[in-house]
């Protein structure tokens, strides 16, 4: 193995364990040296499986064509999902097991075939998805102050720890992802606003980019796996006694408390 990756690797498994938070990582990578990103994320992924946990889908981040201008990036980016990373819609996360957590609501499609091809195309994707449902996701940089560039959040997982799942799932033919508003609150208060075109213009073209880019990667989305789209509105920092619900018109309200 590239001694740089697996240095990189133990650096940001430490911090996820002790959350502490580390300096950038980038410069130490390389600029426009993604592949390597990657590779740390694949050595990160490879030893969570080797300890015991269970890989059950992706998360798609940058979906946002700010953020893609922000930190200098044409295309989304990938992270892996676990399953000791969900949370029932209702339950509570500890902050103290987070570093910097912020909070989004997206849209999840959960899979009932395999879409193992590079050229996958969108009839198929939508063939092979079972369901959607709102979803919340919960990223946590570990990087210091989210001083994040490309490099580092591909190698830091997408920057992922938690996701919450709706429990009313739908199929695609009942719902208009692309046009479908999202409001999510804190407390009660309004906190954030989109809608399903805030997700790279359409959360299946976000899907349908992901199941290229992991064939390509000889990790194919598998059935079962459950898939992040990507934000359809802006994040919020999260504090304790906080309790965030996202509501997506066509489906029924997903919501996490933090303590």
């Amino acid at each position: 193995m590239n001694a740089l990756v697996d240095r990189l690797a133990t650096r940001l498994q430490h911090a996820e364990s002790a959350r502490q938070s580390i300096e950038p990582i980038a410069a130490e990578i390389g600029e426009g040296n993604i592949a390597i990103a990657y590779a740390v994320q694949s050595e990160v992924t490879r030893r969570g499986i080797a300890g015991g946990r269970r890989l059950v889908g992706r998360k798609i981040g940058l979906t946002s064509k700010a953020v893609q201008q922000q930190l200098g990036v044409d295309q989304p980016d990938y992270g892996a999902l676990f399953a000791d990373m969900e949370v029932p819609t209702g339950e509570a996360i500890a902050t103290a097991r987070l570093i910097q957590p912020r909070i989004e609501a997206e849209i999840a499609l959960v899979l009932e075939r395999d879409l193992a091809g590079e050229d996958v195309t969108l009839g198929e994707l939508m063939r092979s998805t079972a369901y959607a449902v709102a979803a919340l996701e919960v990223v946590d940089s570990r990087i210091r102050d989210w001083k994040i560039s490309i490099l580092d959040t591909v190698a830091d997982n997408g920057s992922s720890a938690r996701y919450v799942l709706g429990a009313s799932p739908r199929r695609l033919t009942d719902v208009d992802l692309e046009a479908c508003g999202m409001t999510m609150t804190r407390n009660g208060a309004i906190v954030s606003v989109g809608c399903g075109s805030a997700c790279l213009g359409h959360p299946l073209r976000a899907a349908l980019w992901l199941a290229r880019a992991m064939a390509r990667a000889g990790q194919p989305l598998r059935s079962g796996d459950v898939v992040l789209t990507g934000a359809l509105g802006p994040v919020s920092p999260v504090s304790a006694d906080e309790v965030y619900e996202a509501r997506i018109s066509g489906f029924g309200p997903v919501s996490v408390t933090f303590t």
